[in-house]
C-alpha cells in the first residue's frame, strides 16, 4: 500500500495512482466511469495486430480528486487484449493531431466469452473492438497536473431536475 505524507497543514492527500483490471462487463463499467471525459489524441492510439492488442494513452480527468476539491488530469495508459478486429467510425485516423473526448466504454456480448467493446467519443466518433474475451488494463502513468476546467455535461442538470 502506498503511503501518503501530510505536512500537518489542512491539505488533501495527494491522489494515488489508479490501476484497474477488467475481466467482465461490470469491470468495464468501472473503468469507463474513471475514464469519462478523458482526452485522447488519435496519434496516441495503436492497434498492435500481431499481439492482438489495442492500446492508447490519454489524459484522464481524476473524478476522485475532484471530490476532494482538486481539479486534475493525469496521464493514463489503457490496453485491451484478445482483439481480433478494430474499426473506427466518425473520425479520420490520418488526422493524427486531432483530439477526441472519451464518453464511455461498453461491452456487447457475442460468442462467449467474446463480444464487442465500444469506445464512444463526443461528436459521433467510435472505436469498435471485436474481442475473444474481456481483458483490459488501465494504469495511471504518474504524470499529473492541475487543470482549470472540470468537465460538465448539459444533461447533468436536466436529468436531476435542477
Amino acid at each position: 500500500m502506498a503511503e501518503r505524507k501530510n505536512s500537518g497543514k489542512d491539505e488533501a492527500p495527494a491522489s494515488a495512482s489508479l490501476r484497474l483490471l477488467a475481466f467482465d462487463s461490470e469491470d468495464i463499467e468501472v473503468i469507463s466511469a474513471n475514464l469519462q471525459d478523458a482526452i485522447v489524441r488519435i496519434s496516441d492510439m495503436a492497434w498492435l495486430q500481431q499481439e492482438r492488442r489495442f492500446a492508447f494513452v490519454c489524459q484522464r480527468f481524476d473524478w476522485l480528486a475532484a471530490e476532494a476539491g482538486r481539479i486534475e488530469r493525469c496521464q493514463t495508459g489503457l490496453h485491451f487484449d484478445g482483439v481480433r478486429k478494430v474499426s473506427v467510425h466518425g473520425f479520420d485516423q490520418r488526422r493524427k493531431s486531432r483530439v477526441l473526448n472519451l464518453l464511455s466504454i461498453t461491452f456487447e456480448p457475442g460468442d462467449a466469452p467474446g463480444g464487442v467493446i465500444r469506445l464512444t467519443f463526443s461528436a459521433g466518433g467510435a472505436v469498435r473492438l471485436e474481442v475473444d474475451y474481456i481483458e483490459v488494463q488501465m494504469s495511471d502513468l504518474d504524470l499529473r497536473w492541475k487543470t482549470r476546467k472540470r468537465p460538465g455535461h448539459a444533461l447533468d442538470d436536466e436529468d436531476t431536475g435542477h
